[in-house]
């Protein structure tokens, strides 16, 4: 029987027996009297850590799956009781690490970043907090299930938050109105549950920022996020920069959009449909994106083609929408298998590709860095991630006819344009969220407000047509990556500007830019986000001039298409 995601073993960790074990080992490295003997305690940790973890992620892939599912509901759980127990395992680890006699030959094999990322580690975790973390990791599950379990009535169908978005690019304005204010009906009236989830979670994350000595929580998530090469002054400043080049353009885009739909007015209804004829869209069902995506990556490169047939071979995608199943999409690793698995909900548009394209461009990252040996590795910083997949979806360009065939030129117009668009949006998460964590007391109502006011300056163009919730700053309460992954957000406009060169330099040289892709991916999470960056030959888009760099390129060609002909 072949060996599938779906023959996976699960089994639960008996905590007690696994933290016994694992402390056994740490005795073993802490009185190792060679480097040899160090090393070899080290491997057992990471062997322990590698099944822990595995257990976890195939827990959290059958539990998004199917959020309806009362064993893994239970299993769920159970892991948001005990991740936080894990952390302080791996936190008396990372103790010993720094420690060691036998640092310099720990460092000299396996490089400064593990013992980079065990120091910020330390900075984010004591024994006091476990209860607290329990506290915070319930809430964040709280509203992925609030959502996973939306069911929005449209025109005597039953949708979801995923299902309902094709009416909302459809080319009817009605429609699109219509839809817009049913999926924003499902957020009114859980309003005040999801304003509640996250006012306690603000306030569970002080309180843990203070107890282990920080001032706030953004000190401690800038810590959690690993950002050992800058903080929030170089942030603030990108965000500065993303004001002054990016805003003025996306509102010029939105100008053509607004021609070329025909409107007196650009309504938030308005800005998914792209063209009057309608958005680019996918020519075929899920499994036949499944095979043109197969025949795209067995011709993009021979490192491709192996990765993506082992994805297909054992079934490591779940890409379709169902009742139950979480919304969004990401990437995950079940180390015990040395296995990516890419989950995503396609919708029938555009979208699809690009989640596939993107998440691919996760998977294949930490499919070429599965050997490096060493958990903390397997992946790099979140904003070095993103390169790899926002990347991946430039990479891919050349087979787009693929799947969208005589609409092709009006896909990439949009995909370009789009990458555009949600720089300024990506930023305005990022500054909200300094807002709601330096002013930890702020009431939902102010939250609101300063949304609406942060919006306003990056999205000027934005016109909500009198919905009153909106209108009110209340369109940030959809965005899960607010509740879930703090200060994660602004990690996606720092890599589009990474895979915005990478788009550049394709255009110039294709084997140099693959070369490089390849060489980063390879990397894993071996250096920190500005090393690494350094290693792809891209600019840091801190840089003063950086952003200006890309866009000036990306707008020539923007500006060379006849967007008037889709």
């Amino acid at each position: 029987m072949p060996v599938t995601f779906e023959t996976y073993q699960y089994t639960r960790p008996e905590f007690d027996a696994f933290s016994d074990t694992f402390r056994q080992s740490l005795q073993r490295f802490e009185t190792a009297r060679s480097y040899e003997e160090q090393d070899r305690a080290l491997s057992q940790i990471n062997e322990l850590r590698t099944e822990f973890t595995s257990m976890y992620n195939i827990c959290h892939i059958r539990h998004t799956m199917d959020t309806e599912n009362e064993f893994y509901e239970k299993e769920n759980e159970f892991f948001d009781q005990q991740m936080p127990a894990y952390e302080g395992l791996i936190n008396d680890f990372y103790k010993k690490l720094l420690a060691s006699p036998f640092r310099p030959a720990l460092e000299q094999k396996w490089g400064r970043q593990l013992f980079t990322i065990a120091e910020f580690s330390l900075k984010t975790f004591d024994e006091s907090i476990i209860g607290l973390l329990q506290e915070e990791n319930k809430l964040s599950s709280q509203y992925t299930k609030l959502k996973a379990t939306a069911k929005i009535g449209f025109r005597e169908e039953e949708h979801n938050l995923s299902t309902i978005q094709k009416y909302e690019i459809d080319r009817n304005r009605e429609t699109r109105q219509a839809a817009a204010e049913a999926k924003w009906g499902f957020f009114v009236g859980h309003a005040a549950t999801i304003e509640d989830i996250f006012d306690q979670l603000v306030k569970v994350r002080h309180k843990i920022a203070r107890q282990l000595g920080y001032k706030n929580f953004v000190e401690l998530g800038y810590a959690r996020m690993l950002r050992s090469d800058y903080g929030p002054e170089k942030v603030a400043n990108f965000r500065r920069q993303v004001e002054e080049y990016i805003v003025p353009i996306a509102s010029r885009l939105y100008e053509r959009q607004r021609r070329r739909l025909g409107l007196k007015n650009l309504k938030y209804y308005d800005e998914e449909l792209r063209f009057p004829g309608g958005n680019a869209q996918p020519k075929g069902e899920p499994k036949w994106i499944v095979s043109q995506a197969r025949q795209m990556y067995s011709e993009l490169s021979a490192e491709t083609r192996e990765f993506f047939d082992f994805m297909n071979a054992n079934h490591l995608m779940d890409l379709e929408t169902r009742p139950g199943k979480a919304t969004g999409g990401y990437c995950t690793f079940i180390g015990n298998h040395k296995a990516p698995f890419i989950f995503s909900n396609f919708n029938g548009t555009s979208g699809d590709i690009d989640v596939l394209t993107h998440e691919a461009g996760h998977a294949y990252q930490v499919y070429s860095s599965r050997e490096i040996g060493i958990g903390e590795y397997n992946w790099p910083t979140f904003e070095a991630c993103e390169i790899h997949s926002m990347s991946m979806e430039f990479f891919t360009w050349p087979w787009m006819e693929l799947f969208f065939r005589e609409e092709t030129d009006k896909y990439k117009f949009s995909h370009l344009s789009n990458s555009l668009y949600f720089l300024p949006y990506g930023v305005a998460v990022d500054e909200f969220q300094h807002y709601v964590y330096e002013n930890p007391e702020a009431s939902p109502a102010e939250r609101n407000l300063a949304w609406r006011a942060i919006e306003k300056k990056y999205l000027p163009h934005r016109n909500y047509d009198g919905h009153v919730f909106l209108e009110k700053g209340g369109f940030w309460q959809k965005q899960s990556h607010i509740f879930n992954t703090p200060f994660y957000y602004i990690d996606y406009t720092l890599a589009q500007i990474c895979a915005f060169q990478f788009w550049k330099k394709d255009r110039e040289a294709h084997e140099q830019a693959w070369a490089d892709y390849v060489r980063l991916c390879q990397a894993g999470g071996s250096l920190s986000f500005l090393e690494l960056v350094q290693l792809a030959g891209l600019r840091s888009p801190f840089e003063d001039g950086c952003v200006a760099s890309v866009v000036d390129v990306i707008t020539e060609w923007l500006d060379s298409i006849d967007d008037s002909s889709f």
